[in-house]
């Protein structure tokens, strides 16, 4: 997108304003101050952006937004910053607001088994406040010490429990809401359906661009009363891939299910003490949960599935302690691989859970071409893939050769029947692909929804779609003397 100049020749202006909104000290300017805002987990991009904005209560958000929607300012939306598509990639001409200091559990309601919380509170630590008394949040994202619970709306992140629970969008009931205008809004609430049109559905995974998230409503669980995980080795990612297949077909949902290949499992093995096998091409996670007897004869009719898939190693945990340090290693994998290589490219697609011993191969073939490594770990279960492509951003052309390595497995998994992006997001990593996945009808379409809540494109712009366009140019609603088309219509 072209800079606005204006807008950078405002920047003490807005500084300023800003700094009459919320606390002084919440507006970051300098440099130095800048300088931890000018990428997300994603690397590979790096725009510090104009300014920073930390406000501490929805008030102090929706008074921000008001002020950037009334004086032409763009708005960048950021939680923890873990984001691995550059969702929270920040403007030189616009704003970024964190929301960080938004950090407090509001309410813990057992009795409807909910917890309202605002964005900036992480992950695992709802699952810790309410762990006391048995419950916990089922999406559990690898980044879930850190991620917040306002991105994982924005992103719709997963985890390893999501093929079992669901994703985020299927565990939240609630939101407020900041629009662009400084509006604030409630969807949902503690109740389980909310009645109209689902935009509770549309803004989860929405990625910044149609309001900022202040308030989370989620849905708690009691634990199972027995869970226990196996490890399943295969002589290739192929027969691996096979098991998931036959898992699922034969009717059976474990808790999760994930994979992950010799380079990764042995990196992890390094880096964690698993306990992993060291001599296997891939090694399936499997965990059960429910009452014993089911746990038990799940586990006996998985290891027939996998004996007949060729398995060359299984084995069950026999404590929880055992449980959670197979789970470990699968959660260490991505640090685990940063010690072996100096940068890595991680990918996130989605194929039918069929199609996965045909992609892991050419997966393996297009590694050959490139000449780059690369590491699978994935959630195997739900066929949500990722990639870690191994590479060295200090020799010349081998990060645009990760891109176009990267670039293939994506559009490989929309040729099987899948999709560009499972919980990662499209940011600005997949957004000049998405034409690959949606014709220029759709891509429109989806445009429009966006012009209904931010007609001036003022929320996180440039990233998702790859070419922006008016609102006018897509059909605004037509108003004459006060009176819509179709007035009988229900609108929002």
């Amino acid at each position: 997108m072209p800079l606005d100049t204006e807008v950078l020749g405002r920047r003490g202006e807005i500084a300023t304003a800003l700094r009459r909104l919320i606390a002084a000290d919440s507006v970051i300017e300098d440099a130095v101050g800048l300088k931890p805002y000018e990428t997300d987990a994603l690397t590979a991009y790096q725009q510090p952006p104009l300014v920073v904005a930390l406000p501490s209560n929805t008030a102090e958000v929706s008074a921000v937004l008001s002020y950037c929607h009334a004086n032409g300012v763009k708005v960048v939306p950021r939680g923890a910053g873990t984001s691995l598509s550059g969702g929270a990639l920040g403007l030189a001409d616009g704003v970024t607001v964190g929301l960080s200091k938004l950090n407090r559990i509001l309410k813990i309601d057992y009795e409807n088994r909910v917890v309202v919380a605002q964005p900036g509170v992480t992950n695992l630590a709802i699952s810790h406040a309410v762990a006391e008394r048995g419950f916990y949040y089922a999406p559990d994202p690898s980044s879930q010490i850190a991620c917040t619970i306002g991105g994982n709306v924005a992103e719709n992140s997963g985890g390893v429990h999501c093929l079992k629970y669901g994703m985020t969008t299927n565990n939240i009931l609630g939101l407020e809401m900041v629009l662009i205008t400084g509006e604030v809004i409630r969807l949902g609430g503690a109740h389980l359906d909310a009645g109209g049109y689902d935009l509770l559905g549309l803004m989860t995974g929405s990625e910044g661009l149609l309001g900022i998230v202040t308030e989370v409503t989620v849905r708690i669980l009691p634990k199972p009363s027995h869970v226990r995980a196996m490890l399943l080795g295969f002589s290739s990612c192929e027969a691996g891939g096979e098991c998931v297949a036959r898992v699922i077909g034969a009717g059976i949902i474990p808790a999760g299910m994930e994979m992950m290949d010799h380079l990764s499992t042995n990196a992890s093995e390094d880096f964690i003490h698993a306990g992993y096998p060291r001599d296997v091409e891939a090694l399936l996670i499997v965990e059960l949960d429910g009452p014993e007897s089911e746990v038990a004869e799940t586990i006996a009719r998985i290891r027939a599935i996998a004996e007949g898939c060729g398995a060359i190693y299984a084995s069950e945990s026999n404590s929880d302690e055992e449980r959670l340090r197979f789970w470990a290693g699968r959660k260490a994998a991505f640090p685990a691989l940063g010690s072996i290589s100096p940068d890595y490219y991680c990918m996130d697609g989605t194929i039918p859970r069929r199609r996965l011993p045909e992609v892991m191969k050419r997966i393996a073939e297009l590694s050959d071409r490139y000449g780059l490594r690369v590491a699978n770990v994935f959630h195997a279960g739900d066929g949500n893939l990722h990639p870690l492509i191994l590479y060295d951003a200090n020799r010349p052309g081998e990060l645009d050769m990760a891109e176009a390595f990267g670039d293939e497995i994506l559009k490989l998994c929309v040729e099987v029947g899948g999709v560009l992006t499972g919980e990662h997001g499209v940011g600005v990593e997949k957004r000049d692909l998405m034409g690959a996945m949606f014709n220029q009808a759709d891509l429109d379409q989806q445009m429009r929804v966006k012009c209904a809540f931010d007609p001036k494109h003022l929320l996180n712009p440039g990233k998702v779609f790859p070419e922006l366009k008016r609102c006018a140019e897509l059909g605004r609603v037509h108003v004459h003397r006060g009176q819509v088309r179709f007035p009988e219509l229900p609108r929002f």
